[in-house]
């Protein structure tokens, strides 16, 4: 069974992979396009894997557009690949949909979910809490109280549900915060305090203090949040989206900030990525940026490398895989 990956990623898991005995041909992207199996160089068109490994490392090295652009075209190429395993959750890109219109099985990566959860509710609690009233006082040297909001007397609402959300859950629901998740399969949920379609947003946003945007692009969702979304926001609420830039409408969110709808707002995606140097976004008092990094935490390679082993494992027992995409997720929002 020949499978291709970095070589980055086979340094890491060559161990591992061992024990998976004689049955398996590793190919590995090198840092310079090329291919190789076991230090000896092969040609690309000897290269025609039955699975592939697009992990996070084929970005390291020079021009990594160019060497994302080589693998997956080898991955096009390809006359026998059955599985992909790719390191992105979101699969909007039409690469994805290119993948599983060739047959090929796909599966997601979970990796991210843990770190990007965090990243939320740090930012989260951080503006929810008086911290920079706080230290005004301390420079200033003034002895004084700050009142503050319990954060089990504030309502969080999560606009989409799948690895990313559960994670978030998981996180604010000890806090005691009152937590609506929106999705499309209404079943109630343990982590929920209630459970909603996207329809029943225009009277959800008006009552809650944090709203988290972590659904996937489609035509359903892009430009969720417009005009509408934030005249109805409760004024003064945070606005959190580690989803797709593409969910949120850039202008609209500007006007919505001028008049306190939201209050705050934290951005890690953008409608351009990179953000352009002359974005207002960069410079807006009410707005946290961060470069796209909300999964850039330390657990997301082990993670990774582990569900890649895991699905391989499955994969050659003719098991379930573990976050297999269904083929209407893939491309969704070209």
């Amino acid at each position: 069974m020949q499978i291709l990956m970095t070589a980055d990623a086979y340094q890491r898991t060559r161990s591992r992979l061992s024990s998976f005995g004689e049955a398996l041909d590793i190919i590995t992207f090198e840092t310079d396009g090329s291919f190789r199996r076991g230090g000896t160089p092969v040609p690309a068109e000897a290269v025609d894997p039955e699975i592939f490994w697009l992990s996070l490392d084929v970005y390291s090295g020079p021009n990594p557009g160019a060497r994302l652009g080589a693998f997956a075209g080898q991955v096009l190429k390809g006359t026998r690949g059955r599985w992909i395993q790719v390191f992105s959750a979101g699969l909007d890109h039409p690469l994805f949909k290119g993948l599983m219109d060739k047959g090929l099985r796909l599966t997601k990566s979970q990796s991210q979910s843990p770190a990007i959860a965090d990243y939320v509710l740090s930012h989260g609690l951080s503006l929810l809490h008086p911290i920079a009233e706080q230290a005004a006082a301390q420079a200033e040297r003034t002895w004084c109280t700050v009142p503050f909001r319990e954060v089990a007397s504030t309502r969080w609402l999560l606009v989409g549900y799948g690895a990313i959300g559960h994670e978030i859950a998981r996180r604010v629901k000890p806090f005691g915060a009152h937590l609506t998740v929106v999705r499309r399969n209404l079943e109630p949920d343990a982590l929920a305090d209630a459970v909603q379609p996207m329809s029943a947003l225009p009277e959800l946003l008006p009552e809650t203090d944090v709203v988290v945007l972590a659904c996937a692009l489609n035509a359903e969702t892009r430009n969720l949040a417009d005009a509408a979304f934030f005249r109805a926001m409760k004024p003064g609420a945070l606005l959190i989206n580690i989803g797709r830039g593409q969910l949120v409408d850039e202008d609209a969110l500007r006007a919505g900030l001028d008049r306190q709808q939201p209050g705050r707002a934290v951005l890690d995606v953008f409608q351009t990525e990179p953000l352009p140097t002359d974005s207002w976004i960069w410079s807006h008092p009410a707005v946290r940026v961060t470069g796209h990094a909300s999964h850039a935490g330390d657990g997301v390679t082990g993670r990774g490398e582990s569900q890649f082993l895991e699905n391989l494992r499955r994969f050659l027992d003719n098991q379930p895989l573990i976050a297999e995409a269904r083929p209407e997720e893939a491309g969704a929002g070209a």
